[in-house]
């Protein structure tokens, strides 16, 4: 299979979106699109779907679109419930129309045939049962069952109709259903958004060993590095394409940038050297000759152009924070929820630590913010907060006062004290420039608003910042910005995120929430994960050590002693007579105390001595056998 388009633009009205689209899709790739919100990479999707969107670009080539065969193109975009009162389970069903008719049509054959031994019918059975398997009939519903139950569904979930699902909820169904369905193309606009780390991680796998080709535009620079094996950035309206997942990317972009540039300035100054000479010595005869060959020297050059400069336009921090004292918050027992107990929670930060939360979503992460910002009362335990700590709070939500203010309106009304001059300024350094801040919050976009937010939070100069979710709605530039706050940050932070990249990045800690159970770890998101990974292969081989000497004991319990061990047996019949040779010893030492006894022997001190001296060389035979019948034993035990 392959996909090619070749010289195509994109155009709404008077306005290019993409001026020059070179982009080629084989089987089995993988593919990441990057670039600026608003840069056109959801446009570019839309355009695989529906090509009448493609017109000639601006570069040499013929413009085309050429598809190798008929490519099935899946886009969640195009999905839809036909039918609310279907179950999940219908719905997902749907998806193996194929497999399930077959396994009915199975069914009716195996009915048959226990009536009839018409070979036809035999042949039918067996054709169909070799396509079942083919089609992956063994395996299609442990497949649907585990992906629903990754992205967060329950088992009685399955038979809940759709129209009792929440928004959020329906999009993940029509998810589910479109990778399930496996088309020949399968494009994902923004997949990991609302999935929790346990999803995503899943999701990463699945496409991974997608047996067919992936196109992914995603802000998560994690999730790219693990699945793709192709790169097409968007950027001043044309593509360019690398080889290797998002990292390689990075570092060709960046050599590729570093040469272009040298070669442009080395030309530049070889150009710059030619032209003095020649306008040094044009009009002397003797070398005028000279100075035309100079000339005509840099008209025969190829031009090397000036590379155009990353579009790394971002927002920076300029705020200072007063310090906090060193214990900055304990929390002790403290339980929080809403009607319930979610969790039950214990740790302590200092001053300059990062705080990483994470897990799967609706377990109390988010809870535990807005108790900590006293929005929320808690359930029990307590939490305190240590000397001179000053609380900043950014919630997901994004909510603001009135969303028909303009940002400078919003900005203002928060910090009146401002000069004009020096609002417009903080706002600035955040990318409000110009016209941006007569913008109404309404008209905003997610990232925009969440720039305000941090913009405004960052201006009150806390010392405690609680972020949740603050890189939901950012492009990877943006992430990569506030990353560099937030190392820079000389205060305590606590952040909930689904990030992962973002989480290794930022967090020093790590507070894990599992149904019922929280974790902390003092380390990075990475030493987080090998730290868990080696508790579940220890885990998982006492547990089969637990399962395997079950199955020892009963398989000793059921066999004759013949079939023990051989040299089990061997120092078992050791020990035997290791007792029987004590007895011995034990009995002749009573003998010889009896003769002691005897009036005869009691006044002749020789013959006691004698006895005595036997009696202490008995006791001494009866120890080296005790110490070699307690090492046959623990040998024993051992195995």
């Amino acid at each position: 299979m392959n996909y090619r388009i070749v010289n195509g633009s994109i155009s709404f009205g008077a306005e290019t979106i993409l001026e020059e689209i070179n982009f080629e899709i084989n089987e089995k790739d993988k593919i990441a699109v990057v670039g600026r919100n608003g840069s056109g990479k959801t446009t570019l999707l839309k355009s695989l779907v529906d090509n009448s969107m493609l017109e000639e670009g601006v570069g040499t080539s013929k413009f085309g679109v050429y598809k190798q065969g008929s490519p099935v193109i899946g886009y969640l975009k195009q999905i839809d419930f036909e039918d609310d009162s279907r179950t999940m389970l219908e719905e997902i069903l749907k998806v193996y129309k194929d497999i399930t008719d077959l396994e009915n049509k199975i069914e009716n054959l195996s009915s048959k045939m226990q009536e009839s031994n018409d070979e036809k019918l035999i042949r039918n059975y067996t054709e169909s049962l070799d396509r079942f398997e083919f089609l992956g009939g063994y395996t299609y519903k442990k497949e649907y069952e585990i992906a629903i139950k990754k992205f967060g569904f329950k088992s009685e979930d399955e038979n809940k109709k759709i129209s009792e699902f929440s928004g959020g909820q329906r999009t993940k169904i029509a998810f589910l259903k479109l990778i399930l369905s496996k088309p020949d193309i399968l494009l994902l606009d923004e997949p990991t958004n609302h999935l929790d780390i346990t999803a995503i991680e899943w999701l990463e796998g699945y496409l991974k060993n997608y047996p067919k080709a992936v196109v992914i535009v995603s802000h998560d620079r994690m999730f790219l590095d693990r699945i793709v094996n192709k790169v097409y950035e968007i950027e001043y309206g044309t593509l360019t394409s690398y080889k290797g997942n998002y990292r390689d990317f990075e570092i060709q972009k960046r050599a590729n940038y570093e040469k272009q540039l040298k070669d442009y300035e080395y030309q530049q100054s070889e150009i710059k050297r030619l032209t003095d000479i020649a306008n040094r010595f044009r009009y002397k005869p003797t070398k005028a000759k000279m100075a035309l060959s100079k000339l005509k020297q840099i008209d025969r050059m190829i031009k090397v152009e000036e590379p155009n400069k990353y579009d790394l336009k971002t927002f920076h921090n300029n705020f200072n924070i007063k310090e906090s004292g060193k214990n900055v918050l304990e929390v002790k027992d403290l339980e929080i929820g809403y009607n319930k107990v979610l969790q039950k929670i214990s740790f302590s930060l200092y001053r300059g630590q990062k705080l990483g939360i994470i897990g799967k979503n609706g377990i109390g992460k988010s809870t535990l913010l807005k108790t900590i910002a006293g929005l929320l009362p808690p359930l029990g335990g307590s939490f305190s907060f240590g000397y001179n700590v000053s609380l900043g709070y950014f919630d997901q939500q994004l909510e603001f006062k009135n969303i028909e203010n303009t940002v400078y309106e919003e900005f203002i009304e928060e910090f009146p004290e401002l000069t004009t001059t020096k609002a417009r300024t903080i706002l600035g350094s955040f990318l409000f420039t110009g016209e941006e801040v007569e913008k109404q919050i309404k008209v905003l976009s997610g990232g925009e608003k969440a720039r305000l937010k941090l913009c405004e939070i960052f201006k009150k100069e806390p010392n405690l910042l609680l972020l949740d979710e603050p890189t939901n709605h950012m492009d990877i530039v943006g992430k990569e910005s506030l990353e560099q706050i937030l190392s820079e940050y000389k205060g305590t932070l606590i952040f909930v995120s689904h990030d992962r990249y973002f989480v290794n990045k930022i967090a020093d800690t790590i507070l894990e929430f599992k149904p019922g159970k929280v974790t902390f770890f003092d380390g990075n998101y990475e030493e987080f994960q090998e730290w868990k990974e080696k508790n579940e292969e220890l885990d998982e081989k006492i547990k089969n050590d637990k399962n395997n000497k079950t199955i020892k004991n009963k398989e000793k319990s059921s066999k004759n002693e013949f079939l023990l061990n051989k040299e089990n047996t061997k120092r078992k019949n050791k020990i035997n007579k290791i007792e029987k040779e004590i007895e011995e010893k034990e009995e002749e030492i009573k003998v010889i105390e009896n003769e002691m006894k005897k009036e005869e022997n009691v006044t002749d001190y020789i013959k006691l001595n004698e006895f005595q001296s036997k009696i202490q060389e008995l006791n001494k035979e009866i120890e080296e056998k005790m110490q070699e019948w307690e090492k046959l034993n623990e040998l024993i035990e051992e195995n």
